[in-house]
């Protein structure tokens, strides 16, 4: 079963998985327990460092993966000679042969802002499949989410008006998660990637300009930095130009004088070096009518510190900053197992038990604040944002397009209160726990197992 490329196929999807999510679902069937109805909920504990609210992403791969959800001959055979099974039942292998994902899931709507200890997803399954879905989970909603958040905030530093495109495959910590990061960004906001088979994938225009190379090697055999622009534009008419291989105001300046001529059309100018906010005015006095994009190494901060400084910049290409940083740690806890409530009591890793809502409040558009409580309680005068998305292993509802998620983005970044949406030492609202979910922690402490019963 070696596979030296370890590329990831959807019929892969059951063993990408951490090994004790198996051993502890052969160890649910040795104990007859495997059946039992169990509830997790995926939580994350603490924002990144200077992070105000997060935005929800990767729903939809998520529930793809549980759709496809199966092991195969060959997965099984593989597990059953690894050797680590030898004690497992007999039932845990035919548990695999017709392993299928029957349960339901809630989740938030991707694009929707959420805070620190607010479930994303909660999945209500048998608990073996409710155990062996964690890994994957984790994995897709943790980094979507980290992506979507930074574009979002990349977004809202730049402004409505600014072009944005996702240029972070090459830094991306994989082929798939370059695939993913690419996604997220999009809908959180971004105009465009540059991964072609992401674009081609989700329906969009990849989009992008050139690198030095282009510019060396053919300044280096055709003689000059113009000649090399001439080229490019021969089989790409009036595409965006990289200007800052050598001199970025003398390639301005001649390209100036092609526009005013009449003998070029240019589409936009990229500056990937320097000092981005005096070259960009520089430029913008050569060529004004010319849209200037900016890369290298950008991220919300440097956006407005350059908005700050005035640069003439109209679209920035994010890379290492939006697909890279302090990751997301989400956690995937179980809050219910038959019914009865099921909490983490280790000092600093607390978690609320039974099934959860989310109940936001909104006055005058913005969000006033967020209620933790009980999926029984009721709102009042409130939003809930857990929605049912899969019901007895069948999906609810059509995946989104990425507009209406960039347009949910769009709508939940401002409705945040400026203090939410700062990127310095910004001031997340205090979670309101409910009564209801008050009683039953208390009530779930106090009644938890001790070692001699």
């Amino acid at each position: 079963m070696t596979h030296l490329e370890l590329t990831l196929q959807p019929e892969d999807y059951s063993l990408l998985t951490d090994l004790y999510q198996l051993t502890m679902s052969a160890c649910y069937v040795g104990e007859s327990i495997e059946r039992r109805r169990a509830s997790f909920e995926l939580t994350v504990r603490r924002l990144p460092e200077n992070f105000g609210y997060l935005v929800a992403m990767g729903l939809a791969q998520a529930l793809e993966y549980l759709e496809k959800l199966q092991f195969s001959p060959a997965q099984i055979a593989a597990l059953q000679t690894s050797g680590i099974f030898s004690h497992a039942p007999d039932r845990f292998w035919t548990l695999l042969e017709t392993a299928r994902f029957t349960g339901d899931v809630w989740a938030v709507s991707e694009g929707t802002v959420v805070f620190a200890n607010e479930p994303l997803l909660r999945v209500e399954a048998p608990l073996w499949q409710a155990q062996i879905v964690e890994t994957y989970l984790l994995n897709v909603l943790n980094y979507q989410t980290l992506i979507a958040t930074r574009a979002a905030r990349m977004r809202d530093a730049a402004g409505p008006q600014a072009v944005l495109l996702e240029f972070g495959t090459r830094r991306a910590f994989s082929p798939q998660a370059a695939l993913w990061a690419a996604r997220a960004a999009l809908g959180a906001g971004l105009d465009a990637t540059s991964n072609v088979l992401a674009a081609l994938q989700l329906g969009r225009q990849p989009a992008g300009t050139m690198a030095h190379s282009l510019v060396m090697a053919l300044a280096t055999l055709q003689g000059s930095e113009m000649e090399a622009f001439t080229a490019f534009h021969r089989y790409f008419p009036g595409a965006p130009l990289l200007i800052d291989t050598y001199n970025t105001i003398a390639a301005a300046d001649q390209l100036a004088q092609q526009v005013e001529a009449g003998t070029l059309t240019l589409e936009g100018v990229r500056i990937d070096s320097g000092d981005l906010a005096i070259l960009s005015q520089q430029v913008r006095s050569r060529l004004p009518g010319v849209p200037i994009f900016a890369s290298g190494d950008l991220d919300e901060w440097k956006i407005a510190e350059l908005r700050g400084a005035g640069a003439c910049i109209d679209g920035y290409g994010l890379g290492t900053r939006l697909v890279t940083g302090e990751p997301v740690n989400g956690v995937y806890k179980l809050v219910e197992l038959d019914g009865r409530p099921v909490m983490k009591e280790a000092s600093g890793k607390l978690t609320y038990p039974g099934r959860k809502q989310i109940f936001r409040c909104f006055e005058h558009g913005q969000i006033h604040s967020d209620r933790l409580g009980l999926i029984t309680e009721m709102p009042n005068h409130e939003q809930p944002l857990l929605q049912p998305v899969f019901k007895q292993g069948e999906r609810l509802q059509s995946t989104e397009t990425l507009e209406a998620i960039a347009e949910r983005t769009s709508v939940s970044v401002a409705s945040l209160p400026a203090e939410l949406r700062r990127l310095q030492c910004p001031s997340p609202p205090p979670l309101e726990i409910s009564a209801s979910l008050l009683e039953l922690t208390n009530q779930t402490r106090h009644a938890r197992p001790s070692r001699n019963d």
